[in-house]
């Protein structure tokens, strides 16, 4: 096996290039290293961090996910509202350049879905078919229960369902909670993610922060 940084290849890790399936649509989207992006997944102006990946069907917009996200098929990461306040509802008040000529799109209720960006942090779990609301805030550590629709912010480890969604219970004591924000193993180079793997499989949180933390520099 050659050295980390011996200036050959490290045949520990595999190529840092994201993996789009053929069927994916992607817009103006920034993807990190490792990403997977699944089967008819649409994202428009997303940034997604390393090694997150998105399942089947899942649509995202306007949002800035974190590193090592999971999400399941058919989420919805910021479902674009309408002008509830309007005569209608319909996109022919917002871009009526669809149906007649001289009238363009609605720049102000454009720029009002742009600035409610959805921003999720690392090692968040959106379970199957969640939807998330424009301008929601989702926590590091957070998990999201399946058909959950998040209406509002979702503090860090936490984990919530239901429509609307509600807390459930925190994933970890909250000094347990603070510990893995400061350690942010999320950003650790990839030699010391490999040789965490193991550790993260066998050891409980607590036994995992104590070993790691001596590690930090």
């Amino acid at each position: 096996m050659s050295e980390a940084g011996s200036g050959s290849e490290d045949l520990r890790f595999r190529p840092d290039e994201p993996r789009i399936h053929p069927s994916a649509e992607l817009k103006g989207t920034r993807l990190g290293r490792h990403c997977d992006i699944g089967p008819r997944v649409v994202l428009r102006d997303v940034a997604v961090g390393d090694y997150s990946y998105f399942e089947r069907g899942s649509e995202a917009t306007h949002a800035d996910i974190g590193k090592f996200c999971s999400i399941a098929a058919h989420v919805r990461v910021n479902a674009l509202e309408h002008p509830v306040e309007r005569v209608t509802t319909h996109k022919i008040s917002y871009r009526p350049n669809e149906y007649f000529r001289w009238h363009g799109v609605d720049d102000a209720f454009r720029e009002r879905r742009l600035q409610r960006r959805v921003e999720i942090g690392h090692d968040v779990w959106l379970g199957h078919a969640a939807v998330i609301l424009p301008g929601v805030t989702i926590g590091t550590g957070a998990v999201v229960g399946a058909g959950a629709v998040v209406t509002r912010d979702v503090a860090p480890y936490t984990i919530v369902a239901g429509v609307p969604a509600r807390p459930l219970r925190a994933r970890f004591a909250p000094s347990v909670a603070e510990r893995f924000l400061a350690l942010a193993w999320w950003d650790w180079p990839k030699p010391k993610l490999f040789d965490a793997i193991s550790d993260m499989q066998t050891l409980s949180p607590e036994h995992f922060l104590a070993r790691w933390e001596a590690t930090s520099d």
